[in-house]
């Protein structure tokens, strides 16, 4: 995981951004620059004018993410079925700030988590859709899975030692018998198929809906090639009854990836209750649902 960068989020502010883009992009420096309604931890974005974006990565270990997506995104777009973001500029260290970042285009649209979403089942078959068709993009040359995707697209036993903390530290406070099936089944479950493009952090503040249809996909940070199974995640982080339903049938995926998916699930499940039991009962409480979700599917499907 991460560490929480104790000065990165507070060094950046919107004179910061607004000094950026006099200096790197004196086209843009008549703009107004104000922060987002609704941001992220990994960077910080500002809307620049009506029509575009600047995003600041908050740490060093984010930095990677903006070559990334700078290079790959436009490469995968025409392939998608939905919009991912424009690169508009690419911009350098500067104005006492350390990292790369850039210029984006403005995409419209409320976050999943927040937009109301009448026909879920169908909606959840358009992320499917999405997932499917990143899948299919030429994966040659893309950045293999590794620490700039933060090991998403590779196996989940990269984080074994640290599930298998928290299971001890959540001994008693929740089904760990249960809870270690799921994990043992996704390490006997190795990914064996060619590496395929996955975006790493399919979640729901990364969707974006307008009339309660997906138009957008945001932050591709954590994507690469390998696995796809960490981008199912969202089946019990967010759907449920016929929603997951028609995920599932949607995405298709064998059950040896379903078994990974779950296990990812459940490490991120742990990871984050163990840290909120005690501190953030609401937080534990959605992922208490979530573990009981992952456990049940595997029984059901396991």
């Amino acid at each position: 995981m991460i560490p929480n960068p104790p000065d990165g989020r507070a060094g950046i502010d919107a004179a910061l951004v607004k000094r950026l883009v006099s200096a790197q992009f004196p086209q843009w420096s008549e703009l107004p620059v104000t922060p987002v309604e609704v941001d992220g931890w990994d960077n910080r974005t500002y809307r620049l004018g009506d029509g575009m974006t600047a995003r600041l990565p908050t740490a060093a270990g984010y930095v990677p993410a903006v070559a990334k997506e700078n290079d790959w995104l436009p490469r995968l777009a025409p392939a998608l079925p939905v919009a991912v973001p424009r690169i508009l500029g690419r911009g350098v260290p500067g104005e006492g700030y350390p990292y790369p970042w850039s210029v984006r285009g403005w995409l419209p649209g409320e976050t999943a988590a927040s937009a109301g979403i009448p026909d879920m089942p169908r909606f959840a078959a358009s992320v499917a859709g999405f997932l499917l068709a990143l899948q299919r993009c030429d994966a040659t040359g893309g950045p293999l899975a590794g620490p700039h995707s933060w090991y998403r697209g590779a196996s989940p036993a990269h984080y074994d030692e640290e599930t298998r903390d928290c299971l001890s530290a959540l001994e008693g406070r929740v089904d760990t018998a249960r809870a270690r099936a799921v994990w043992e089944a996704a390490l006997r479950a190795p990914w064996r198929g060619a590496p395929v493009w996955f975006h790493g952090d399919v979640a729901v503040g990364n969707l974006l809906v307008r009339s309660g249809e997906l138009t957008a996909v945001i932050d591709f940070g954590t994507s690469g090639v390998g696995d796809p199974a960490c981008d199912l995640v969202i089946a019990w982080g967010f759907f449920s009854g016929a929603g997951r339903a028609a995920f599932r049938e949607a995405v298709g995926q064998d059950d040896a990836t379903w078994a990974r998916a779950r296990g990812w699930a459940l490490w991120k499940s742990l990871l984050v209750l163990s840290r909120a039991v005690d501190s953030d009962p609401d937080l534990a409480a959605l992922n208490r649902h979530v573990l009981e979700e992952v456990l049940a599917d595997h029984e059901e499907f396991g």
